[in-house]
């Protein structure tokens, strides 16, 4: 499938449409230039795959179900190995079946790109209902060491252009990147403007000859930590494994040296852009007091929260995390500066509030609501106050 931005459009219909957020994910992804999709129905990310289906055909791309959520992970890796922007969209079951291939790929340095349409767990749960009880499993659910980035919308809109710059920086980093959406989000329905035109991130060829490709070595488009991409049938020969490896790619497993350079590197490549990567939207944050931390569908409440709480006379500030993972330690540490009260609203236990408590100088609250009911504004301010 070559790319062809404008008949992505002319598939995808009018620009203005109002759809929900799965088919927001399956917009955003043909958009980026996305050609393989492997996948298995789970609610509330099955839309996902229909939709998929549906224009992958029309676009000369590749829509496969597999037999399972594992299947589904390895077949987006080797499609990205052979060449293809690939992606796949699943929920918490089928997210916690994924692991190990999240590992496989960070450790075998594979832009993919992969949706959790989150629901309320543990194990089956509430398979209709929305939640955000998979932002700790996102980054430490695979074993060993390894760094990751996640984004997380609000809107049906950004939904579709998080996972348009998902699929850049999958291809920027060579690593998997991940769209932290929720049930409520995914079939909600909003009006989204179809983009005019894109930037897209050109996967970075080998610029030397076969017989000089080093694979696992130094870049040379100066991201010195993210090599080059010899994708299979190009005439660049790598041996691909999960084993500790050399820049040659061969196995090094009793090497601790080896071991020590490759994982740094495969950390630092993203941890050395933290603050690049850092994305936050601040609102009323000028004279706070409080600030309202959230991410995702709590955000939304969150911001309702803050219209209530300025019509009260009370100062109070809203920051919104619209990127997760890596962390925005920073960013948290100045924040502590400001305020001399920190709440953090989140549909779950309490996950993305224990890193906020890490860096925060300040007192740190939680606003935690589960069982698949999203806040209230109300509920936010009895914690405020």
């Amino acid at each position: 499938m070559k790319y062809d931005f404008q008949k992505v459009k002319k598939v995808l219909g009018k620009e203005k449409q109002f759809i929900h957020g799965d088919t927001a994910l399956c917009y955003g992804a043909l958009l980026a230039g996305c050609n393989f999709y492997g996948g298995y129905p789970i609610t509330p990310a099955s839309e996902v795959f229909e939709m998929m289906s549906k224009f992958m055909p029309k676009l000369g791309g590749v829509c496969i179900q597999m037999e399972d959520e594992i299947a589904s992970i390895a077949s987006i890796i080797g499609a990205s190995w052979a060449g293809a922007k690939a992606f796949t969209a699943t929920s918490g079951p089928g997210f916690s079946l994924m692991q190990e291939n999240f590992g496989y790929a960070c450790m075998t340095e594979t832009p993919v790109v992969i949706a959790n349409v989150q629901r309320s767990g543990p194990s089956t749960g509430q398979p209709t209902l929305g939640a955000q009880g998979d932002m700790m499993q996102v980054r430490y659910g695979s074993h060993g060491d390894f760094e990751i980035i996640a984004l997380a919308p609000n809107t049906i809109q950004e939904t579709m252009e998080f996972t348009i710059k998902a699929f850049n920086l999958a291809e920027e980093y060579r690593a998997p990147v991940f769209i932290m959406a929720d049930g409520d989000l995914g079939h909600m329905r909003e009006m989204i403007t179809i983009p005019d035109k894109l930037e897209l991130f050109d996967r970075k060829k080998p610029k030397v000859p076969p017989e000089e490709y080093v694979p696992f070595g130094p870049g040379q488009y100066g991201k010195k930590k993210v090599p080059e991409f010899g994708v299979f049938g190009t005439g660049y020969h790598t041996y691909v494994t999960g084993l500790t490896h050399n820049e040659q790619g061969f196995p090094a497993t009793d090497d601790q040296e080896e071991h020590d350079l490759l994982v740094r590197r495969l950390c630092e490549k993203i941890t050395d852009d933290r603050e690049k990567l850092t994305d936050i939207e601040e609102r009323n944050m000028e004279d706070a007091d409080v600030a309202l931390v959230s991410y995702g569908m709590a955000s939304r409440s969150a911001l309702g929260a803050l219209n209530m709480a300025r019509k009260q006379g009370d100062n109070v500030g809203y920051f919104r995390l619209k990127n997760i993972w890596p962390f925005p330690e920073k960013a948290i540490e100045e924040l502590s500066e400001k305020v001399d009260k920190i709440v953090v609203i989140e549909m779950n236990t309490g996950q993305i509030y224990h890193k906020v408590k890490e860096f925060a100088d300040c007192e740190v609250r939680l606003a935690s609501k589960i069982g698949g009911e999203p806040h209230s504004p109300k509920e936010i301010l009895e914690e405020v106050e």
